[in-house]
């Protein structure tokens, strides 16, 4: 078991009271997968090509529609005959970072454990990825692996193995990580980046968002350092626009290269905590810290004079979002420092509906009828049930007083019509939603 479930919590107060149903009254009350991939037949070498396509948006940003992620490639390269591929893939010939993938060679680590994932190197010629995604009010991402060990049974990302031609289940299974992530951001913010933003009209900086495809301090960073490596390069330079998002205290490790950005750059760190009953966590997410974990962690950055909110993202319909929960998420979030808020409703791609269906059908049978009608043809839940969550959220907002996030006040004093999303209120859109997974 990863030394992250087992470190005691420092003492924080965590306030419950007796919850009810939800208020929307559209669900009842809440009640209280396949194995490792084969090994390539013959994986060949990727002659003369440095690095992936990861640079490119469709690796790290939500596709605009089914048809952009998934689709079987069939051009000439190594062929993966693996069985948990669906039959139409099985035998589908790899390019690009499927090829990559493919021959990435097995990572080492210390960790010994039965149930630990797979690790690869993964080749990659970015770590800075842009993003071009009208839903998503940032212009780069930082994903420093690829995959996610805590296993979030909701979890949007999936769909970024399938990039690799791998299924979504295996996302907590396989964990690529990124080689030489400091050299390569370097270059890629000396090149790339630009401290007046084309969508802003010159006046502001690009925003870089970590973690929006993988937790950035998931179990794999206390032995590969990726995300810290990445930080500390960060740390060089001045006038940037930087967010993070983790469900991890891990990140309390990296207070001090945390606070040397801070002084030099808008930093904003987002902490996901989506219900305060440890059971239900560890069902949700099941490698993930508890939440009073998370709260503490909250309260040590607050401490060091870091600027922290908390995500309550994605709310999910008849299982956290009775009267009540929500609120006392925000109220322990309040309580820890954090000085921010948000959530947005559980938001599902076809690759995390096949995960995340047949978990409700069987954690949550009562549920699953309504889920089947609300989400087997449609990532989103209803409107209707969206604009209440949505006014939820705002009135939770306001009881408690907390601000914007930092980098969202700096683009909306822009006047920037890309970055009109209203996130005071929790807009829930593709980018509350995309936003959910950290």
């Amino acid at each position: 078991m990863s030394p992250v479930h087992s470190q005691p919590a420092p003492t924080l107060r965590i306030r419950r009271r007796h919850v009810s149903p939800t208020t929307a009254g559209l669900f009842p009350e809440c009640p209280s997968v396949v194995g490792p991939r084969k090994a390539v037949s013959s994986p060949a070498r990727v002659a003369g090509q440095r690095g992936s396509i990861s640079d490119q948006a469709t690796a790290d940003c939500p596709p605009a529609s089914r048809t952009q992620h998934g689709t079987p490639n069939r051009e000439p390269g190594p062929c993966r005959n693996d069985a948990v591929v669906p039959p139409r893939r099985a035998h589908a010939r790899l390019i690009g970072i499927a090829r990559l993938a493919a021959s990435s060679p097995p990572a080492e680590t210390r960790r010994k454990s039965a149930e630990r994932p797979e690790y690869f190197l993964l080749p990659v010629k970015s770590i800075l990825n842009r993003c071009d995604s009208k839903r998503v009010p940032f212009e780069w991402t930082i994903n420093p692996y690829r995959g996610c060990e805590f296993a979030c049974k909701y979890c949007y990302a999936r769909y970024t193995h399938e990039y690799m031609e791998l299924d979504g289940s295996e996302f907590e299974r396989k964990i690529y990580v990124k080689k030489d992530a400091a050299p390569l951001l370097a270059w890629d913010v000396a090149h790339k980046y630009s401290y007046s933003s084309e969508a802003s009209g010159g006046a502001r900086p690009d925003h870089i968002a970590i973690g929006t495809a993988t937790d950035p301090y998931q179990p794999a960073e206390r032995e590969y350092g990726v995300t810290r490596a990445c930080l500390q390069e960060l740390a060089k330079r001045e006038g940037l626009s930087v967010s993070i998002i983790t469900k991890s205290n891990q990140i309390v490790r990296d207070i001090d290269v945390l606070q040397r950005i801070a002084e030099r750059s808008n930093l904003g760190i987002d902490i996901t905590i989506t219900t305060l009953r440890p059971g239900l966590t560890r069902l949700l997410e099941p490698r993930a810290p508890r939440p009073d974990l998370r709260l503490a962690g909250v309260k040590q950055l607050r401490e060091a004079g870091l600027a922290v909110g908390v995500s309550a993202s994605p709310l999910i319909p008849g299982i956290t979002d009775r009267d009540g929960e929500l609120e006392e998420v925000a109220a322990a979030a309040r309580e820890a420092g954090a000085q921010w808020f948000f959530s947005g409703v559980l938001f599902l791609m076809p690759s995390s509906a096949k995960q995340f269906l047949p978990f409700v059908r069987e954690k949550f049978p009562r549920l699953a009828k309504q889920y089947e009608q609300w989400y087997a043809r449609n990532g989103y839940a209803p409107e209707e049930y969206r604009r209440k969550a949505s006014e939820r959220v705002a009135r939770i907002r306001e009881k408690y007083g907390f601000r914007s996030r930092p980098w969202v006040e700096m683009t909306r004093s822009t006047g920037c019509r890309q970055l009109s999303l209203t996130w005071n209120a929790s807009a829930l859109t593709g980018a509350s939603a995309f936003l959910s997974e950290g």
